[in-house]
């Protein structure tokens, strides 16, 4: 591979920049500018050197093969962080030989091709890095130290024990097979199908987490949504009036809430108009609060505008302006009842994700039934009268394809290793 080189840290005036090599010319590149590196992963100042400058002190770090980020001889310069300083660091590495500047991405690639991260944990790398909430940050920390392939790792030794099993009857069927295996594989198959299925079902509050909620206020024109919306943004977001009808677009807000991304919508007031312009945003509001998780209804005390539905929050608006208020009730101008609104869609909100699991994403949750129907099909082949052994190995494989894009390959050797284990069968 050629080694590569690219600033590691964000672009701009900063205390401190990171400048990363990696690859076969690592090292070289790291000694032709400081002239010595610290042991492995032991930090020594150096001063930068080339074509006869000083180019600045740096602390300098150098990763030995195979145990760096990457998987490849690495070397790290943290220079300081002037725009100055990383273009002159940047443009002496650029005229060493057989360096060159990476692509975007490619140092977590090459750390997927050399077995350093499996493809999970560099998305959870990518989730981690885009994090902005607690949630966000917990989930991504969770997926990026392997939680997702030692899930699968558990799924596949399954999976290899039953195809283990079958393989057994179909190479020796000559021969007297010590038990039958059929309970046991039935048994491993109903365990996998069920676990797997958990985890599918998962998926959605997992991607909620990543990609956050929306909750709509809606209600009549007036009924102070626009300052109820200020209020929870802590400044200005939208334009409020007394003159009915002033929200014309859907305005979003995006907050954090129990550690979770929420985006608020503020919707036009919902009424009977014959303004074209607010009849357009009194559609588009309807819209948004339909596909929206969770609306949030503001209102008088008169009937409502549309009907709530499930988790769907009523409360009083304008509380300041009314006495002896039951239930919830809000002001978005004084902030009455706004901390407990908050904790209220916090608990709904937080409830919804807690069947999140160990996998994160649609690609996840494609690959997991994917392997479930595969099971599926095996079992039926099982549990026949004319019991078709062959096919049912054949699905079994197939869901070991399927669990392939999350963990890697399980090839023959993983077979025939579990069957002399398992049978004792050696000639």
């Amino acid at each position: 591979m050629d080694t590569i080189y690219a600033l590691a840290t964000a672009r701009g005036r900063s205390g401190l920049a990171v400048v990363r090599i990696s690859g076969p010319n690592a090292v070289a590149a790291g000694l032709a500018l400081c002239g010595s590196l610290p042991a492995p992963r032991v930090a020594g100042l150096r001063r930068l050197v080339w074509g006869g400058e000083l180019l600045d002190e740096a602390l300098v770090l150098s990763f030995a093969e195979g145990a760096s980020f990457t998987g490849e001889a690495v070397v790290e310069l943290h220079c300081h962080g002037g725009p100055a300083v990383v273009g002159a660091v940047l443009r002496a590495l650029s005229e060493q030989p057989g360096l060159r500047l990476a692509e975007p991405g490619e140092f977590t690639r090459r750390a997927l091709e050399n077995g350093v991260l499996d493809l999970a944990q560099v998305e959870g790398l990518a989730d981690l890095i885009d994090a902005e909430t607690e949630a966000q940050r917990r989930q991504a920390v969770r997926v990026l130290s392997g939680s997702v392939g030692q899930k699968v790792d558990g799924w596949r030794r399954d999976l290899i024990r039953a195809g283990a099993l079958l393989e057994a009857t179909i190479d020796f069927a000559d021969e007297d097979v010590p038990v039958d295996v059929s309970p046991e594989v039935l048994s491993l198959i109903d365990r996998l199908m069920a676990d797997l299925g958990r985890e599918a079902a998962g998926v959605t509050a997992a991607e909620r987490i990543r990609d956050g909620f929306e909750v709509a206020i809606v209600g009549a024109p007036n009924a102070g949504k626009s300052t109820l919306l200020n209020q929870l943004a802590g400044r200005e977001a939208a334009i409020t009036s007394e003159i009915a009808g002033t929200t014309r677009d859907v305005i979003e807000v995006r907050m954090e809430i129990a550690g979770l991304p929420v985006t608020f919508l503020d919707t036009a007031g919902l009424r009977d108009t014959e303004d074209r312009l607010e009849r357009a945003g009194i559609e588009r509001a309807l819209a948004r609060a339909e596909a929206a998780d969770l609306r949030l209804f503001l209102t008088d005390g008169s009937p409502l505008p549309l009907e709530p539905v499930g988790d769907d929050i009523v409360v009083l608006g304008k509380a300041d302006t009314k006495s002896g208020c039951s239930g919830l009730a809000v002001s978005g101008k004084t902030g009455q009842g706004v901390a407990e609104l908050i904790a209220r869609i916090g608990d709904i909100l937080g409830e919804r994700v807690g069947s999140a699991g160990a996998l994160v994403r649609e690609r996840h949750r494609v690959a997991v039934t994917t392997a479930i129907a595969a099971l599926a099909e095996s079992r039926a082949e099982v549990v026949r009268d004319d019991s078709r052994v062959e096919l049912a190995a054949e699905h079994l494989r197939q869901a070991v394809r399927a669990l392939d894009a999350l963990v890697g390959r399980v090839d023959v050797d993983d077979l025939l290793g579990e069957i002399f284990a398992s049978f004792c069968i050696g000639k």
